[in-house]
C-alpha cells in the first residue's frame, strides 16, 4: 500500500468553525430525507397514483442511484475541493425538485424522481467525507456533528405530520423544495478542504482494486444478508403511512409514530456498547433478523386485535432492533475482519447490496399492498429468513483473521 500524499500547508489549517459548519450540512441534509421517506408516498396517493405506480416511482430512482452515487463521489475525490461538488449536487437538486410542480403525469413524476435521484443521494457519502477529513486531520469529533442529522430527521417527521394536518399532502413538494433551498445555503458555507487524500467510502476506483480481496464467503455472505434484511423493512417504508392514513390515523400521528422509531434508533446507538458490546456480530444480526420478522408478524394483526394506535407505537420501538442492531452489526463486522485501507471499498459493496435489494422489495411491494393491504407485511417475513439464512452461511465461513490485504 502506498503512503498518502502529505496535506498542503493550506489543508493543515483548521477552517474556522469547522465543527458548527459541519453539524449545520448535516442538519440540513437530513431534514428533505425526513419529509420525503414518510410523506412522498402520501402525495403519491393523494395525486390518484395506484399501488403498482407507487412503487415504481420509489424503486427505480434505487436502481439508478446504486450505480450513479458512486461515479458522482469519485468526482468529488477528483474536484479541487468536494465541497464544490457538494453545492453543485444540492443547487440541481434544488432545480429538479421544482419538477414536482409541474402537471403530475405518471411519467413526469418518474422522470424527475430518477433526474433527482442522480443529484440527491451522494449529499450523504460527500459530507460524510468532509466530516471525516476534519476528523483525521484536526481530531473532530464526527459523532458529535453527524448527530445533528438524526436530530434534524426526526424533527422533520414531526414537523411534517402537523404540517400536513395542519394543510394536505400536497404541501410535500414545497417542504422538500424549500428544505433543499436550506442544504444549498448550508452547503454554501462548507468547509473547503481541499482535494482528499483517501477515497470516499462509495468511490467507485477503491471498489473497483478492493473488490476482489474482499469477495470472500464470509464478507460476501454477511453484506449480503445485512442488505436482504434490510430490504425486508421496503414495505414499511413505501407503504406504512398510506396503511395509516387508510384506517383513520391522522397526519400528526403519521409523523409521531415515524418520529417514534428514529427516537427508538437513537436509543440503540446509546446504548449499544454497554448493553451489546459483548455480543458477536452473527449474534447482533441474528437479534436484528429475530426483530425485523416479530414486526412483519405484529403489523397486519395491530388494529384487528383492536391494539390502536399504542400498538403501532410498540412496534415501531422495535425499529431499534430491526434497524439500528443492523447498522451498527455491520459496521462492527467491517471493523473486526477488513483492514483498515480496505474499509471504503467494504462500505461500498455493502452499500450495492442494501441499495439493490431495497429496490427490488420496494419493486414488489406495490403489488402486494394493492392486493393484499397491510396482509403484505406477512410477505417480508420469507425475506427476513433469508436473510438470517445468509448470516448462518456467514458464520460457518468466518475468518480467524482479518481479511481484505
Amino acid at each position: 500500500m502506498s503512503s498518502l500524499p502529505p496535506l498542503s500547508p493550506e489543508q493543515l489549517v483548521k477552517p474556522r468553525h469547522f465543527e458548527l459548519r459541519m453539524s449545520l450540512i448535516f442538519f440540513t441534509l437530513f431534514v428533505p430525507l425526513g419529509m420525503h421517506v414518510p410523506y412522498f408516498p402520501l402525495w403519491l396517493q393523494a395525486k390518484g397514483f395506484q399501488a403498482e405506480q407507487i412503487a415504481v416511482i420509489l424503486a427505480a430512482p434505487m436502481f439508478l442511484r446504486v450505480v450513479t452515487t458512486p461515479l458522482l463521489t469519485a468526482l468529488a475525490d477528483r474536484a479541487r475541493d468536494r465541497a464544490h461538488v457538494y453545492v453543485a449536487l444540492a443547487a440541481a437538486s434544488l432545480i429538479l425538485s421544482a419538477g414536482y410542480f409541474l402537471t403530475p403525469t405518471y411519467a413526469m413524476v418518474l422522470a424527475v424522481s430518477l433526474a433527482l435521484t442522480v443529484a440527491w443521494t451522494p449529499h450523504s457519502p460527500i459530507a460524510d467525507s468532509l466530516a471525516l477529513s476534519g476528523v483525521r486531520r484536526f481530531g473532530s469529533n464526527y459523532a458529535s456533528m453527524r448527530k445533528w442529522g438524526s436530530i434534524s430527521y426526526l424533527c422533520a417527521n414531526l414537523a411534517g405530520g402537523f404540517i400536513l394536518a395542519a394543510t394536505s399532502p400536497q404541501a410535500v413538494p414545497v417542504i422538500i423544495f424549500a428544505a433543499l433551498g436550506a442544504t444549498l445555503a448550508a452547503g454554501l458555507v462548507a468547509p473547503r478542504l481541499g482535494r482528499p487524500r483517501l477515497a470516499s467510502p462509495l468511490s467507485a476506483t477503491d471498489i473497483q482494486q478492493s473488490a476482489p480481496k474482499l469477495l470472500n464467503a464470509y464478507f460476501l455472505y454477511f453484506s449480503i444478508g445485512v442488505g436482504v434484511i434490510t430490504a425486508s423493512h421496503a414495505f414499511l417504508y413505501g407503504f406504512v403511512s398510506i396503511y395509516w392514513k387508510s384506517i383513520g390515523i391522522s397526519d400528526s400521528v403519521v409523523g409521531l409514530l415515524w418520529g417514534w422509531g428514529v427516537v427508538a434508533e437513537v436509543c440503540m446507538f446509546m446504548i449499544f456498547t454497554r448493553v451489546f458490546g459483548s455480543f458477536s456480530v452473527v449474534s447482533i444480526m441474528v437479534m436484528a433478523g429475530l426483530g425485523s420478522i416479530v414486526r412483519w408478524i405484529a403489523f397486519p394483526l395491530i388494529w384487528p386485535l383492536g391494539l390502536g394506535v399504542a400498538g403501532f407505537f410498540a412496534v415501531q420501538a422495535l425499529h431499534a432492533v430491526s434497524v439500528a442492531l443492523v447498522l451498527i452489526g455491520l459496521q462492527k463486522m467491517i471493523g473486526e475482519t477488513v483492514a483498515e485501507e480496505r474499509t471504503g471499498a467494504a462500505q461500498g459493496i455493502a452499500y450495492f447490496s442494501n441499495g439493490f435489494f431495497m429496490a427490488v422489495v420496494t419493486l414488489m411491494s406495490g403489488p402486494l399492498y394493492d392486493r393484499f393491504g397491510v396482509d403484505g407485511f406477512f410477505a417480508m417475513i420469507p425475506i427476513a429468513l433469508a436473510g438470517l439464512a445468509l448470516i448462518g452461511l456467514a458464520a460457518r465461513s468466518a475468518p480467524q483473521r482479518r481479511i481484505g490485504r
